[in-house]
C-alpha cells in the first residue's frame, strides 16, 4: 500500500522492522543471556485469536542529525481473514523449546513529520512480515521484514529511493510486556538500508535507528488480552 506523508525524512520508513546489517539480530533474555531460539517453553494466548498492533505515542526514526516522528502506525488483520495477525491455533500456540511465531500484515505509517522541509514521501510495504514471541524474564520478541518489504520514495527538494532489508530478510529484537493492553517495545533498533538518488540523498547511509511502542490488542475478543507465558 502507498501512503503520502507531509514532510518525512529521506530514511524514514526504510528503518522499519529490519536488523542491523544484512543478517539477523537475535533477542536475548535478561535472566539467561540465551537467544530466543535457545530459550525454553513459550505459550501465547488466547490460541487462534486475531490481534492488532497499534502505535502508542510516536515512532521515531533517527539518521545522523535527522529525527523523524510518526504519529500513526498499525498492523491489523485483513477483513477477509487469513493467517496473518493471528495467534496459532492450539497446539501451535505453544513451543516447548523456543518462540511462538505469527505472520503479520505489513504495518502502515502516516502523519509523519521531519526536520527536512518540502519533501513529499510515498511508502510501499509488501510481503508477509513476522513476529516471534518468547517467554522469559523479561519476555522478548523479534520482528522480521521480508527482503525489500518496505520502499520509501521522496520527491521535492530531493528525489530518493530508500529500501529496507535490501539484500535479505532482516530481524531485530524487541521486548514484550504482558498487560492491558500488552505492549511490544522497540528500542534503538539499527536497520539496514540502501539509498539511491541524486543531490540531497544520503547515499552513503547503510543503517538507521528505530524506536516505538505498540499496543497489542485482541481483535477476536476485545475483553481479552494477548499474553506470553511459559
Amino acid at each position: 500500500m502507498a501512503f503520502r506523508t507531509r514532510t518525512l525524512a529521506l530514511t524514514t520508513l526504510a528503518l522499519t522492522l529490519a536488523a542491523a546489517g544484512t543478517g539477523t539480530a537475535t533477542a536475548r533474555t535478561a535472566s539467561t543471556g540465551r537467544t530466543a531460539d535457545e530459550a525454553g517453553s513459550t505459550t501465547v494466548q488466547p490460541a487462534g485469536h486475531a490481534f492488532a498492533a497499534t502505535l502508542n505515542g510516536t515512532a521515531t526514526f533517527r539518521a545522523g542529525s535527522v529525527t523523524i516522528t510518526c504519529n500513526v502506525s498499525s498492523s491489523v488483520p485483513a477483513p477477509s481473514g487469513g493467517a496473518n495477525n493471528h495467534i496459532p491455533e492450539a497446539p501451535g500456540n505453544h513451543n516447548a523449546s523456543g518462540p511462538v511465531e505469527s505472520p503479520l500484515n505489513a504495518p502502515t505509517y502516516s502523519d509523519c513529520s521531519a526536520s527536512l522541509p518540502a519533501v513529499d514521501v510515498s511508502i510501499v510495504t509488501t510481503g508477509t512480515w513476522k513476529v516471534a514471541m518468547q517467554y522469559g524474564s523479561p519476555n522478548v520478541a523479534s520482528l522480521t521484514l521480508p527482503p525489500g518489504g518496505l520502499v520509501l520514495k521522496t520527491t521535492g527538494l530531493a528525489n530518493c529511493t530508500v529500501t529496507a532489508a535490501p539484500a535479505a530478510s532482516a530481524t531485530f529484537p524487541a521486548a514484550f510486556t504482558n498487560g492491558a493492553p500488552s505492549q511490544l517495545t522497540v528500542t534503538g533498533a539499527e536497520v539496514p538500508v540502501r539509498v539511491e538518488g541524486g543531490f540531497g540523498c544520503p547515499t552513503s547511509a547503510t543503517t538507521s535507528v528505530f524506536d516505538a511502542v505498540y499496543d497489542i490488542t485482541d481483535v477476536t475478543d476485545p475483553a481479552s488480552q494477548i499474553v506470553v507465558t511459559s
